[in-house]
């Protein structure tokens, strides 16, 4: 269990760190204090099971990969129309090829 505390606390903070948001912003956008979401970061709290499930949605990534019971990231993109599916999924192509170029 504390394994798991210890990815959420590392991936929360990544996560967020680079979605460009504060601890005070995130705090405010699920209506807590700053010092919650800085507990959370610490691993000396965790966020109620509802909590969870409103961070794994507005990172677009999934409950497991927030709580580090899986290692790969999955983009969410429920709410994008086609052409935004197509602009995401070319971006992600462009990397992987970047990737396999020595």
């Amino acid at each position: 269990m504390e394994k798991n505390m210890f990815g959420f606390s590392d991936r929360l903070k990544d996560l967020r760190d680079k979605a460009g948001i504060t601890q005070s912003e995130l705090a405010r956008r699920l209506s807590l204090t700053r010092a919650g979401v800085n507990a959370w970061e610490m691993g000396l709290s965790a966020p109620s099971t509802p909590l969870i499930v409103e961070l794994a949605e507005l990172f677009h990534v999934t409950t497991d990969y927030l709580l580090g019971l899986e290692t790969d990231m999955i983009i969410r993109t429920d709410g994008l129309n086609d052409k935004e599916i197509a602009a995401v999924m070319g971006v992600v192509d462009c990397f992987l090829a970047n990737k396999k170029t020595p």
